[in-house]
């Protein structure tokens, strides 16, 4: 019989430990469907293991919303802790010389993700195939708390206090447009002439940013503040803003790593030179300080360590 403590012992009888297991999983998708879909049980049977084990412990572990379901701070600390020593006996359990296994979830802002390393993607398969890499998007302001993510990749202006902060990557930026559209407003070499285009703006460029400010950033480093035009079109997404340059819709402000193999193909062009940094911006590796990372997510930042190195295209 298992020796538990004294004080987990009446809470957690052998009953639970299933509903452990449903929790894990419910935790890791946030979704009682998915977690049923994964179990082969049914949501409700889900939701009630869930209970069943919040009133063993006296602890309420879920949000539940309208649509959706969130962590509490108390579910995030039991997550946290259940995640870590299954990992840690998983890794126990694993034959001598055994490749690195097991699930790892990133987020990542879109950009980022589709421009420069889904393209690398290939790479870590190859040399890590057993792990199972969960790749999550989106432009949300970051909460660790809600998400269930090991680790994120952003472009930002800046740390963000209270994480662990990585500086992955620089980052630079320089107007980009159609060769045609920069032939059109005569634009090389004239950046006055901006005052006849229509500006592309990633109007969540980094966390609370305003919608034009990588713009405003760069015309007031080259003392332009007086030619932005106020014709523009914005988007959610500076991968967006990089393909509407290309078609012609106007001129985007493109930053280097997501835009350079449309320069090498000639898809765009730069008509006032070479890239230039915009203040801090940068791609941060980002994760709460209490938590130890997993053996597979030190893997996946290590393997970002290296890709960023690189610097080339995959």
């Amino acid at each position: 019989m298992l020796n538990l403590p004294p004080l987990l012992a009446s809470r957690l009888g052998s009953s639970q430990f299933a509903n452990l297991h449903t929790f894990l999983v419910a935790a890791r998708h946030l979704s009682f469907a998915l977690a049923a879909e994964e179990l082969c049980l049914t949501p409700s049977a889900v939701s009630h293991r869930i209970a069943r084990l919040e009133q063993a412990l006296s602890l309420r572990l879920f949000e539940r919303l309208t649509r959706r379901i969130r962590l509490t701070a108390d579910g995030e600390r039991i997550y946290s802790i259940l995640r870590d020593t299954v990992a840690a006996l998983d890794d126990a359990l694993r034959p001598q010389g055994a490749g690195i296994a097991g699930a790892v979830v990133l987020y990542a802002h879109p950009s980022i993700a589709s421009d420069w390393l889904v393209p690398r993607l290939a790479d870590f398969h190859q040399r890590y195939p057993e792990i199972a890499l969960d790749l999550r998007v989106g432009n949300e302001r970051l909460d660790f708390r809600s998400h269930s993510i090991d680790l994120a990749l952003v472009y930002a202006h800046g740390e963000y206090p209270g994480l662990v902060n990585e500086r992955l990557m620089d980052e630079a930026a320089t107007p980009v447009c159609s060769p045609a559209y920069a032939k059109q407003f005569a634009l090389f070499e004239a950046p006055r002439n901006l005052r006849q285009c229509t500006l592309l703006h990633d109007a969540l460029a980094w966390e609370h940013a305003a919608f034009d400010a990588e713009w405003r950033e760069w015309a007031r480093r080259h003392g332009l503040e007086d030619v932005l035009p106020a014709r523009r079109m914005t988007f959610d997404r500076s991968d967006l803003c990089a393909s509407a340059a290309v078609n012609g819709v106007g001129i985007a402000m493109g930053r280097r790593r997501l835009v350079r193999r449309y320069l090498e193909a000639g898809a765009l062009v730069a008509p006032f030179g070479d890239f230039a940094e915009l203040g801090d911006c940068a791609y941060w590796l980002v994760y709460p300080p209490e938590r130890a990372l997993s053996t597979q997510a030190g893997v996946l930042q290590e393997w970002l360590r290296g890709q960023a190195e690189t610097g080339g295209r995959p």
